[in-house]
């Protein structure tokens, strides 16, 4: 069986991927925000032991791929996968016929507050939030969430990265003076913070809310802030005319922002991608190269209100490998 054998559109569109082997394929597994439940990973491992070689592939992107799969078992495998397609609440129009697109990748996230002392916001659930807000849709972006400025989720590679953050919110009662916030925000961060007459000064122009001091305090004189704040940083990418890293956009932006900006950024791409791109898969970073970022930001701004607090980029210049030549 060769590529001109069957539908390749069809077989990406469903969520397998076209591979080197002829007549094989691997079924791609969603996971968003990276947490599988056991029952699923059991089932996982069960179909990779009857349709596939008995392995499973852990994707960069948080991901599980099941490789070796004959094509002729592909509406069996569908099947299959049905019970970890419903209990990780994916979108889906027709029960028992697998993924109903491939186009948007994998949500990515680190563990956040659920696991990590560091982490400003539960990372999973806005991924998951995100994940229904936006999924199915067949156009090629990348979606990366991250606790806090350690950035473990190296969300600027991604075309949105949210970086957590935190406005920490100091109490001088609580405080003894023991300099142990300034030194750890020195040394892990940005040295927003200094020791004056005893009590600690933030310098909100240098914070970057990370929240070290808050980890740090031994007395809980810092804590974090009510509200959930994020760093937006667009359009990294990989690949190969010109990678490079995501560049920040916004900060002290909201989570409900967050999710507007990234639904209209669907309706950009639908607006403006090349209409000879192959497989209709242009990325969204070279669109924005080609219509200006200012069309771009128009877009994704479209309705959405933000907070007195967030501190928006006029415009954003990206750096990368440009290679002489190009284009010509």
């Amino acid at each position: 069986m060769g590529k001109l054998d069957i539908n390749v559109g069809k077989l990406k569109k469903n969520a397998f991927r076209y591979s080197k082997v002829r007549g094989e394929t691997a079924s791609r597994i969603r996971i968003p925000g990276g947490v599988i439940d056991a029952d699923s990973l059991a089932k996982v491992v069960e179909i990779a032991e009857k349709y596939g070689q008995g392995v499973i592939d852990l994707t960069n992107r948080q991901g599980i791929e099941i490789p070796g799969i004959k094509m002729e078992d592909m509406d069996k495998v569908n099947a299959e996968v049905q019970p970890i397609i419903d209990a990780l609440h994916i979108n889906q129009s027709e029960p028992g016929k697998g993924y109903p697109s491939s186009g948007t990748r994998n949500i990515e996230a680190c563990p956040g507050s659920r696991l990590c002392p560091f982490g400003c916001f539960d990372t999973t659930a806005f991924a998951q939030r995100m994940e229904k807000h936006i999924f199915p849709n067949d156009r090629h972006v990348k979606i990366a969430f991250t606790g806090c400025s350690n950035d473990c989720a190296k969300t600027r590679f991604a075309d949105f990265g949210i970086i957590g953050m935190t406005e920490p919110q100091y109490d001088p009662d609580r405080c003894v003076g023991c300099g142990q916030c300034v030194d750890f925000c020195r040394r892990r961060s940005v040295e927003a913070l200094s020791l004056v007459k005893g009590k600690v000064v933030r310098d909100p122009k240098k914070c970057i809310g990370c929240g070290v001091c808050v980890v740090y305090c031994p007395t809980r004189a810092w804590t974090r802030s009510k509200e959930h704040y994020f760093r937006v940083v667009l359009l990294g990418r990989t690949g190969k005319r010109n990678p490079r890293l995501a560049e920040d956009f916004i900060k002290w932006c909201d989570e409900e922002s967050i999710l507007k900006m990234v639904k209209n950024a669907y309706a950009y791409i639908e607006e403006y991608i090349d209409p000879n791109a192959v497989e209709h898969k242009e990325h969204i970073g070279y669109i924005v190269d080609r219509t200006g970022f200012e069309e771009f930001k128009k877009f994704i701004l479209k309705d959405v209100t933000l907070p007195e607090k967030a501190e928006v980029t006029p415009t954003v210049y990206w750096g990368g490998l440009h290679y002489d030549g190009f284009g010509k």
